[in-house]
């Protein structure tokens, strides 16, 4: 059969867009990660990021239940799966058909055994016992008195070993149904249960996830201390290894604190670890389950299994960037190897079949592959809501989910088709689809088609459009999906052959104008002046500074005389004007300034192309009045002219005053040593805001106008002096007004 590669032609979808803007985008989706994110309907997903037909998935059983916990294979091909949270046990034969097999008094039934003439037994919690099920027909065979009954497993001499919590012990029953502890752990819980290929009895515990390998009565070694607190299931395996899955490395924590009894366990409730401790107890009204705290005891209190937490029905908090489960391999010399890690997804249960670890998650209810390589494949997924149990039969692997109490069978063969579902993806802004292009291989007597759908909310509900026509074309299919958005793909599988490998949509999203978010005028000194009076402060500490050389040896006067020496300020003044912008999109941005004053009807240009935000403006070219500001800022730099988009701000009124305030002193009257004195001070631009005066140089002393509040354009002073010692004295006035400038007089008293 021949085969005929499929390339995809990204560059020519960019291309296509090219002509409707300079900034065109692709999404794609070319790598294992990527594809992991999507929907899986009959579809496997290679480590390598290749998306193929996989086996087909057979349903064995819908149970009318939200979990299966436990499933176990007769000899004669029949298969049992325990429920939650009503205690159903269903029975499913070799033919196929499924049936009620048995209610236990109990609501919950974690853990089967089958022996070796084909009989069940079946362990209930809480509070619950080990019945023995022949015929549709219940006996208690065993009470351990514990709190829970996780894990059963059969000897080969008929003994059959059960592990429980809260007291964290194995007990060993004799085929005669009398039993006794076997062994204490010291742990809150015995989770797990296997025997290795010498027969030896191997448990998991909780909540310190500590493996052990139990060679006789109170006589065990520890294999393994994991990191992560729950030993979730052990498989042995032909070579002697032993393969272990742990969980509960998220920490998740789950408020116990107002659960109602009488609403029993959500049908929906998920399976997860918790590090809060509950205890469960039967609800006897309405066959639920109700959650406690549990009461403080020598023990060390430590959290329920994960079966049990899902009864809290809380929202997990997540702890980021912690490993949430693993999958180790001890060898048989008891070195120990980490298989697979995981932050996002918890692992529930493994299998080993010809050399390859099977093992199922809560991601949607997977099914990987983990071959001696250590690549995982994605086998299957069941879009539950997690993978319980698996169970290798000779007819194929079974796996048991929650969310929905199902049971489904992996065929041998691979299935004639499948469906992907992509994730939703965000162009951040509503965007016009260019092409859609995939790579991968497509036989003769096979295909691939896409879908597209496209909408406004974040998840695909009724607003979105409706999937698309088919699209055919590898090399470049335009999308027909109305502007939007979000976007979504979907490729149908036909045939057993065809495979996926990488999947690119071209875009164009709707440009986003530049946002500004304020204009803000300040006054600074020039640099050099700036430089000048820095140095001229530092060495007089004041605002001016003069030098004057005055020597016994300084040569004669000229001709021209003794020239006056001027006392200058030190600085020139500056306008700096300052915006700050930001493009959403992240596109490069040029600004124009413009002005006008405040009775002034047109805006006048300071500068256009301006590529930073800030401006600076010699002070001395506005007179005094109230200005207004406004910034234009575009984007046409990063886009076409036909799709730039510009934005602007207006600035709040600025008052630029350059002129100080006008002082005029009235004629001083004295009467023997008191003066009276009376001078007004006048501002043309902004108010008044301080007066003082001076005295033969001294320091200034703040004067209050007549009125008693400086606060308008025009003041009046009345300043009175006593007891002035004999002489001459002069008297300097300073006002200063709003925008820091000062006027100065004076006066001479004799």
């Amino acid at each position: 059969m021949k085969k005929s590669a499929v390339v995809a032609s990204l560059s020519g979808a960019l291309f296509a867009s090219a002509a409707l803007a300079s900034t065109p985008a692709a999404w794609e989706m070319n790598s294992y990660r990527d594809f992991l994110a999507g929907r899986f309907t009959a579809l496997s997903l290679t480590r390598d990021g290749r998306l193929t037909p996989a086996p087909r998935l057979d349903t064995l059983l819908i149970s009318d239940q939200p979990v299966i916990w436990s499933v176990a294979a007769a000899p004669d091909g029949a298969i049992y799966a325990a429920t939650g949270h009503r205690g159903r046990v269903f029975r499913v034969d070799k033919s196929g058909k499924a049936a009620l097999f048995w209610t236990a008094p109990q609501p919950e039934v974690f853990a089967l055994a089958v022996d070796a003439k084909g009989v069940l037994y079946a362990a209930t919690s809480p509070d619950g016992a080990i019945y023995r099920v022949e015929d549709g027909k219940a006996t208690q065979w065993f009470a351990p008195k514990a709190k829970y009954i996780w894990s059963l497993v059969f000897a080969p001499d008929g003994t059959l070993y059960a592990g429980t919590g809260d007291q964290g012990a194995i007990f060993r029953i004799e085929p005669s149904g009398k039993g006794e502890i076997y062994y204490d752990t010291g742990q809150s819980h015995v989770t797990c249960l296997a025997l290795d290929g010498q027969g030896r009895l191997l448990a998991g515990s909780e909540p310190n996830g500590i493996i052990y390998r139990v060679t006789a009565r109170n006589k065990a070694f520890a294999l393994y201390d994991s990191s992560l607190p729950e030993i979730r299931t052990l498989v042995a395996a032909p070579d002697g290894a032993v393969y272990a899955a742990a969980l509960g490395g998220s920490m998740s924590r789950r408020a116990l604190g107002g659960v109602n009894p009488a609403q029993g366990v959500p049908a929906g409730a998920s399976v997860s670890t918790t590090s809060s401790t509950v205890t469960v107890e039967a609800a006897e009204d309405q066959g639920g389950i109700e959650i406690k705290p549990k009461p403080d005891s020598a023990k060390p209190q430590a959290p329920q299994p994960g079966a049990v937490a899902a009864a809290a029905a809380a929202p997990a908090v997540e702890i980021a960037g912690v490993e949430k489960s693993a999958i180790y391999r001890i060898n048989p010399d008891n070195t120990v190897e980490s298989l697979w890690t995981s932050k996002d997804e918890n692992v529930y249960d493994l299998a080993v079949s010809g050399g390859q670890v099977m093992f199922a998650t809560d991601g949607q209810g997977r099914v990987y592959r983990l071959n001696q390589d250590r690549k995982v494949t994605l086998v299957a997924q069941t879009n539950e809501g997690e993978a319980t149990r698996l169970l290798a039969t000779p007819g194929g692997l079974l796996t048991a989910t929650g969310d929905m109490g199902k049971l489904y069978r992996l065929a041998a063969e691979t299935g004639a088709g499948g469906t992907y579902e992509s994730p939703v993806h965000d162009a951040n802004t509503v965007a016009r689809w260019g092409r859609l292009s995939w790579r991968g291989e497509a036989p003769e007597d096979s295909r691939i088609v896409f879908r597209t759908r496209s909408g406004n909310s974040v998840r695909p509900d009724n607003t979105w459009s409706e999937w698309s026509e088919a699209l055919t074309d590898p090399n470049g299919s335009s999308v027909k999906s109305p502007n939007a958005r979000y976007l979504q793909w979907k490729a149908e599988f036909a045939g057993a052959k065809a495979a996926l490998d990488s999947v690119a949509v071209a875009y164009l999203p709707q440009n986003t104008p530049p946002i500004l978010k304020g204009i803000s005028v300040t006054s600074q000194t020039s640099a050099a002046a700036g430089a000048a009076k820095a140095a001229a402060q530092a060495q007089s500490g004041g605002a001016y500074a003069v030098t004057v050389t005055d020597s016994p040896d300084a040569g004669a006067a000229t001709s021209s005389g003794t020239p006056t020496q001027a006392v200058t300020r030190a600085a020139a003044e500056q306008l700096q004007i300052t915006w700050q912008a930001e493009d959403p999109d992240g596109d490069r941005m040029v600004y124009s300034l413009w002005f006008r004053g405040e009775d002034e009807r047109e805006w006048k240009l300071l500068k256009a192309n301006l590529s930073e935000s800030t401006y600076l403006l010699d002070a001395d070219s506005l007179a005094d009045g109230k200005y207004f500001f406004r910034v234009i800022a575009s984007d046409a730099p990063s886009n076409s002219s036909e799709t730039a988009r510009t934005a602007e701000w207006i600035s709040a009124p600025t008052l630029i005053d350059h002129t100080p305030p006008v002082i005029v002193i009235g004629k001083p009257r004295r009467a023997g040593a008191h003066f009276e004195i009376e001078f007004e001070a006048v501002d043309s631009a902004s108010p008044l805001r301080r007066c003082e005066y001076s005295l033969d140089a001294g320091p200034f002393t703040p004067v209050d106008p007549v009125e008693g509040i400086l606060d308008g354009l025009r003041e009046r002073f009345q300043l009175k002096l006593d007891n002035l010692p004999p002489g001459e004295h002069l008297l300097v006035f300073r006002a200063i007004d709003s925008a820091n400038n000062a006027g100065l007089g004076k006066v001479v008293v004799r």
